[in-house]
């Protein structure tokens, strides 16, 4: 991910021990006892590499325990982000007065089905994908991209997007996306500027596809 997002973001991604890592009491709890073995080694990876992050910021590796909604909860002054598919695990970390939200996720690169691609692909982003070049299950790079800006959208406003409330545009060349929020998405916000556009970046390699994005700060 390191190459995905700018020099104020520490990245760190898992290692073969950081899946049988250590966790702190904070974030014991929100694992919960019952986790199953895959749910306890991607937590686990994902707090090991959290804490990693900030140490590369030069801070102390702080717990980032779980909130009801599972969602990351980072230490006061931090922003921060959590992706993990199978096999790949990474965390993202910043300073709050540095940036304003950052978002990562990753996937394996696999074809969607029609179903599935009516959930999270709107028409014209559908007309889009039929023009890109071959070689690239396209569905899902809008896919992790739309994770993205969730995980972006939400620190911010408090609220969840639907797979439809925002459309993302892809460009292969540069490795560039863009996501549109719908306006009413935008409009019924209660936070002072919600964002309205994203943009990230995205890569393809082997089976593994990544994205991530940055908010800067109004």
């Amino acid at each position: 991910m390191r190459d995905l997002l700018p020099a104020a973001v520490s990245v760190a991604v898992a290692e073969t021990a950081d899946w049988v890592g250590e966790l702190l009491p904070a974030e014991r709890a929100g694992l919960g006892e019952r986790a199953v073995e895959s749910r306890r080694r991607d937590f686990t990876a994902g707090r090991v590499c959290a804490r990693r992050a900030m140490t590369a910021l030069g801070l102390p590796a702080a717990p980032v325990p779980a909130a009801p909604n599972r969602a990351p909860v980072w230490p006061t002054g931090l922003i921060g982000t959590i992706t993990h598919t199978r096999g790949y695990c990474a965390a993202a970390v910043a300073r709050r007065a540095d940036l304003r939200a950052v978002g990562m996720d990753a996937e394996r690169d696999k074809e969607l089905n029609s179903g599935v691609r009516r959930l999270i692909l709107c028409p014209e982003e559908e007309d889009r994908l039929a023009r890109l070049p071959g070689g690239v299950n396209w569905p899902v790079v809008v896919f992790s991209a739309k994770e993205t800006v969730y995980k972006v959208w939400h620190p911010v406003v408090g609220s969840w997007l639907d797979f439809l409330d925002a459309t993302v545009e892809l460009e292969p060349d540069t490795g560039v996306f863009t996501a549109r929020i719908s306006r009413a998405r935008v409009s019924a916000a209660t936070v002072a500027d919600p964002p309205a556009l994203v943009t990230g970046r995205f890569a393809v390699e082997g089976d593994l596809v990544r994205t991530a994005a940055v908010l800067p700060l109004r």
